[in-house]
């Protein structure tokens, strides 16, 4: 088995058709297939199948890209062990994160970078639903996700450093009939209405599971994924909305206050997703350690 044959196949399994390989590695898609082919030759169990569109891994040829990646973290290591051997801590890290983490976490952690024994930084923005956190792996060093308490763990194929536990708590407005409590029930919230998140992000089962519990449909009026606006539409609506505890700023929205709810455990692990390779680089590490301590500041 050779190098490009095996990181071919663990590319299809993250990226789901040939065409989508070809262009993350800069080949043809005539290429790729070559390289999957020669590689099926050599396995007496098929590794890939037709499912629908795309074309995904058996469980055979799954196992075989777990088996990947240790080959590419074997050779991640050589190179950094020629790059310590050179003194070399520096180049870009690329980070990306959804909006609340990354409107807390990326002014400082630029200004953090600006020692000259820290690499240098790359950021960007995904809003995207939970189980599309990891594939943003294969294009980027550092990935600040979220999954609620409860939901399915990260898939075996990244590595996960966890970075905090954050709570959800009810915005109201401060004349609002819930804001002089100190928690909030679930059933206090029959008949309010929300802003909540777009469906198929991980805040909708929150919400799902508080109308459960209190006994009620939420009555949802409008779907805002970015906390800044969604606090806008709350504090002029007076509708009520979820929202993280550390990551949610309300300076600029004086109106408005956080209320815990009662029920414990109603939360999100906010985590930082990356290939286990990636996580073999110097500077990676150093950029993942300033992320770790701003994330500490933010839980006090």
């Amino acid at each position: 088995m050779e190098l490009g044959q095996l990181r071919a196949l663990r590319e299809l399994g993250d990226r789901g058709s040939i065409a989508a390989v070809a262009a993350a590695l800069h080949v043809t898609p005539s290429s790729v297939s070559q390289q999957i082919s020669a590689l099926q030759r050599q396995s007496p169990a098929p590794l890939t199948f037709r499912d629908g569109r795309r074309t995904a891994l058996t469980d055979a040829g799954r196992a075989l890209a777990l088996a990947a990646i240790d080959v590419e973290v074997a050779l991640e290591r050589a190179a950094q062990a020629v790059a310590r051997f050179q003194g070399d801590h520096r180049g870009t890290v690329s980070v990306t994160a959804f909006h609340s983490v990354g409107l807390a976490v990326f002014g400082p952690l630029i200004a953090a970078c600006v020692r000259p024994d820290l690499p240098g930084v790359r950021l960007s923005d995904f809003d995207v639903a939970q189980e599309d956190f990891p594939l943003l792996t294969t294009d980027h060093d550092l990935v600040l996700a979220h999954r609620l308490v409860g939901s399915p763990s990260w898939p075996e194929s990244v590595r996960v450093e966890h970075l905090l536990y954050e709570p959800l708590d009810i915005a109201v407005r401060h004349d609002h009939r819930l804001a002089s409590k100190a928690a909030i029930e679930p059933a206090d919230l029959q008949g309010e209405e929300w802003v909540a998140v777009h469906d198929g992000f991980p805040l909708t089962q929150a919400l799902a599971l508080i109308a459960g519990i209190g006994g009620d449909e939420a009555r949802i009026l409008h779907r805002i994924n970015e906390f800044s606006v969604a606090a806008s539409v709350v504090e002029a609506s007076g509708c009520v909305a979820l929202m993280p505890r550390y990551t949610t700023d309300l300076r600029e929205h004086p109106e408005l206050v956080l209320r815990p709810l009662s029920h414990p455990g109603l939360g999100r692990h906010i985590d930082c997703l990356a290939r286990p390779e990636t996580l073999e680089r110097t500077n990676a590490q150093a950029v993942l350690a300033q992320i770790k301590a701003i994330a500490e500041t933010l839980t006090r």
